[in-house]
């Protein structure tokens, strides 16, 4: 980074705009297989925070590449940076006050620590959409899991690429298993319990 660069300080602080939206500001950080129901809990769950008038954004894994990280592949460095630019994004969104929720398979314990740290241990929600390979697999709506099988998807992750499971995460979802509304209640009761919303 250059030493040509100074950080601004804006006038309107983040405290302000979380008293204007009337609810705190952070990351809902979603991870798990693909095909484990991250997007459609995201969602889900910005749906019912809208309702209640929270100012909520998702960042979905797939939306990503097609602008932000377009340049990015799926190898493991390539897979880093794409969670890197994500952290950076989610931390200015919880500045300006919205509550960001983020779609990510982000396989490496290392690479969400890194955001965790970023964007602070308070302001970070780890969620683990726990469903195995089977279960996602057979769901394989894009039918990627069948191209992976086949080799013509190279490093992908449960198949040919490893992913590694949260060992402390906020929240477990047994999104293999548990309806999408059980899944969104238990995230919902979090945020209430800890006075987030």
């Amino acid at each position: 980074m250059s030493s040509n660069i100074v950080w601004h300080k804006a006038s309107v602080t983040r405290e302000k705009r979380e008293q204007l939206n009337g609810h705190k500001s952070f990351v809902l950080w979603f991870t798990g297989l693909s095909g484990a129901g991250k997007s459609t809990l995201a969602h889900r769950i910005e749906d019912l925070l809208f309702e209640r008038g929270c100012r909520t954004y998702v960042f979905d894994g797939d939306n990503v590449r097609h602008g932000l990280c377009s340049d990015l592949g799926f190898s493991i460095e390539d897979r880093r940076e794409n969670i890197r630019r994500i952290g950076e994004m989610s931390k200015l969104f919880v500045d300006a006050g919205v509550i960001a929720l983020t779609a990510f398979i982000s396989p490496f314990r290392q690479d969400r620590q890194m955001v965790r740290s970023l964007v602070g241990e308070e302001d970070f929600i780890e969620i683990y959409c726990d469903a195995s390979v089977d279960v996602c697999e057979k769901r394989d709506t894009k039918g990627l899991y069948k191209k992976a099988r086949l080799g013509e998807i190279p490093d992908f992750t449960g198949i040919s690429s490893p992913y590694e499971p949260p060992e402390n995460p906020e929240i477990v979802l047994h999104s293999g298993v548990d309806s999408l509304e059980t899944c969104a209640q238990t995230v919902m009761r979090y945020l209430e319990d800890r006075r987030k919303i």
